[in-house]
């Protein structure tokens, strides 16, 4: 039995084999990340990994670690990216830790895939993942904040109570109906938009809008001077916008699994 696995970072659709010249080192304790062909123009990126630490046991006891799994995550998107920024070349992203007992089990598996690949490809291709996520920044709107004097009795406690409740309100309703605008207005620039309903594991806080979109590069631009504009009008409710990218197109493919 092998004692390593091989991991897929990315599918690559290329005329030609792509460039590993300074390829980034990849994962920790993984061999360097190296190209083997699954079609007519069509690369894998792979790496061999030892099992006695991407094995299923001893994977399970190091996702408990935090930093463990950042640092695999960046090594990861490294690799990634630079397959992206190669010129002439459409990237499939895998999720992270996508592995396969061989070399031969991962390009079999891309092979019975080819169909859904191509179609994929043909769906992203030219295109680049923005990041939009927009949190409250404070209770209240700014437009609505009132300098609230000492309430002089029971009654206008109660009162002040009331209307601090009340602004609280509108300023929930306030940011959700700029989150809404955000998302319909990104949207309509991007080839496809993704928005995530569930809030983040372990947010005190849950952005009003987490979203990502699918932008042709000949888009950035506009959809870049979009994103600013909503920024300013957000602020206005109370609400700030936090854009990222590009990014290759995680949300946008289907990608394969361990096997």
């Amino acid at each position: 039995m092998s004692d390593t696995a091989t991991y897929v970072y990315c599918l690559v659709h290329a005329a030609a084999s792509p460039k590993i010249t300074r390829v980034p080192s990849g994962l920790p304790g993984a061999t360097r990340p190296s190209i083997v062909p699954v079609a007519r123009s069509l690369w894998l990126a792979v790496a061999e990994v030892p099992l006695d630490t991407y094995g299923p046991g001893p994977l399970d006891r190091a996702l408990r670690d935090m930093q463990w799994v950042a640092d695999v995550a960046v090594a990861h998107e490294a690799v990634v990216e630079h397959f992206a920024r190669q010129a002439r070349v459409t990237v499939l992203p895998m999720k992270l830790f996508t592995m396969f007992s061989s070399t031969e089990r991962a390009i079999d598996q891309s092979r019975s895939h080819r169909r859904d690949i191509r179609a994929i490809i043909r769906r992203i291709a030219g295109c680049e993942e923005w990041g939009v996520r927009m949190t409250r920044t404070s209770g209240v709107a700014p437009a609505r904040r009132t300098a609230a004097a000492r309430p002089s009795s029971g009654v206008a406690f109660l009162a002040a109570k009331k209307e601090a409740r009340d602004l609280a309100r509108e300023a929930v309703l306030a940011a959700a109906a700029a989150a809404d605008r955000a998302f319909t207005t990104l949207a309509a620039i991007a080839r496809d938009a993704r928005r995530r309903d569930d809030a983040p594991e372990g947010a005190a806080a849950p952005p009003v809008l987490e979203a990502a979109f699918l932008v042709p590069a000949n888009r950035r631009v506009r959809f870049k001077s979009a994103a600013r504009r909503l920024a300013t009008d957000s602020a206005e409710a109370g609400a700030e916008i936090t854009l990222s990218g590009p990014w290759p197109a995680y949300n946008f493919v289907e990608t394969g699994s361990r096997s």
